[in-house]
């Protein structure tokens, strides 16, 4: 097993079960741990995470938070100075945007994401401006149908555990894949992918989209949003909530990406014409 993904992989006894025989083996699973974010000395938030790229996660929580606005906003990531394990620590140039005590607690799960917050107005207020129209090149309809299988290929700690989600980033113009990102939870594989691209310099990303393993939550929109991102397409649905954001931002949302096909819920408009349409 290559060591990029040892370090996403535990090896554990099993039972199985098959035409009612019982065997005991190893399997393989996915690896899940607590993660402190710290910024400027101040713990921020703890997830729970995949051990890995843990500095892509923390700016890119940061970033997907509204948080801090860009590359210029970070001065290093990395292990916390007094070497506490799990700990990340963010320091910044000007300190955040705002101060985050006693909006909600940043608590939380590889599963949920962070909620209960005044949604669509915060995206509002913190997102960067959408680039004028015809500024960015619409999505290319083949890109977005090839993308899922795009990341499918990447996701080597999938392969051993089938219990990791990923997000990949593309660029819009011609498809290539850029960055893919896995983890036990979909919305620390978006940061960890966002993150990426932020600490590489490449900032707000208008010129990408992205692609999700599972569905579309609002919280994956909002953190895309947030990164300036062209559009999201998924494999799975998108909710409510997500395709208002994607509409009220101007974003290409699409869903049920799938045997060369998919939905457009948003911003159809940015999804450039197929043959014969």
């Amino acid at each position: 097993m290559p060591a990029a993904v040892e370090r996403h992989v535990a090896r554990d006894w099993i039972e199985r079960v098959r035409g009612g025989r019982r065997e005991r083996a190893r399997d393989e699973l996915a690896i899940e741990e607590p993660l402190e974010i710290r910024v400027d000395g101040r713990a921020i938030a703890v997830t729970m995470r995949t051990p890995g790229e843990d500095e892509d996660l923390a700016v890119g929580f940061l970033a997907g938070e509204g948080l801090i606005a860009g590359p210029e906003d970070v001065e290093s990531a990395g292990p916390a100075a007094d070497l506490a394990a799990n700990v990340v620590e963010v320091k910044t140039t000007r300190g955040l945007r705002r101060d985050p005590a006693g909006e909600r607690t940043f608590h939380l799960t590889s599963s949920c994401g962070v909620c209960g917050k005044a949604a669509l107005e915060h995206v509002r207020i913190a997102a960067p401006p959408k680039p004028p129209p015809g500024a960015t090149p619409p999505i290319d309809p083949e890109a977005i149908a090839a993308a899922p299988d795009a990341i499918r290929g990447e996701q080597d700690a999938f392969e051993h555990t089938g219990g990791m989600h990923a997000t990949g980033l593309f660029t819009a113009a011609t498809g290539e894949l850029r960055v893919v990102r896995e983890d036990v939870g979909r919305h620390n594989a978006m940061d960890k992918a966002i993150g990426a691209e932020l600490l590489a310099g490449r900032w707000p990303l208008h010129d990408a989209f992205a692609c999700v393993s599972g569905r579309a939550s609002f919280e994956l929109v909002q953190k895309a949003s947030l990164a300036g991102l062209a559009g999201i397409v998924a494999v799975g649905a998108p909710s409510t909530l997500a395709v208002s954001l994607a509409r009220d931002r101007g974003m290409v949302l699409c869903g049920f990406v799938r045997d060369g096909g998919f939905n457009v819920y948003a911003s159809a408009e940015g999804v450039s014409c197929g043959q014969g349409e």
